[in-house]
């Protein structure tokens, strides 16, 4: 797999024992990024990926896409639905052959991880 994408925007170039895969032959980061922005906290008016509730994302060679995720709390009542809609958000980029979810709680989530724009969304200034 190629290295873990960060929240904060790193982006990698994809290798494999050929060398650099070409673009059009590999998963687009900034997609699969965008993806997880479409999908929002059912319960939040501010989308996942601004909460701050996505840790890494990592895309294999081969399509195959690995999310790890928290959620706000242990007990967040969209605990059921939330991973179910990234992986959907996800197949439907481009070049992606799987999506899954994986959910953490290490390190919890705090409302510091949420972007500037989630923070004034919300009011919590």
């Amino acid at each position: 797999m190629s290295e873990p994408l960060t929240q904060q925007g790193a982006t990698h170039e994809a290798w494999s024992p050929d060398g650099p895969i070409p673009p059009a032959d590999r998963v687009s980061e900034v997609a699969v990024l965008d993806a997880l922005k479409t999908v929002f906290d059912p319960e939040i008016p501010v989308d996942i990926y601004e909460l701050g509730l996505i840790y890494a994302v990592e895309i294999g060679d081969d399509g195959a896409v690995k999310i790890d995720m928290t959620l706000t709390t242990p007990s967040c009542p969209s605990a059921q639905e939330l991973p179910g809609m990234v992986e959907e958000a996800v197949r439907g980029v481009p070049q992606v052959t799987s999506a899954k979810v994986e959910i953490v709680w290490d390190p919890p989530w705090d409302p510091s991880r949420m972007s500037e724009d989630a923070k004034l969304a919300l009011n919590m200034y």
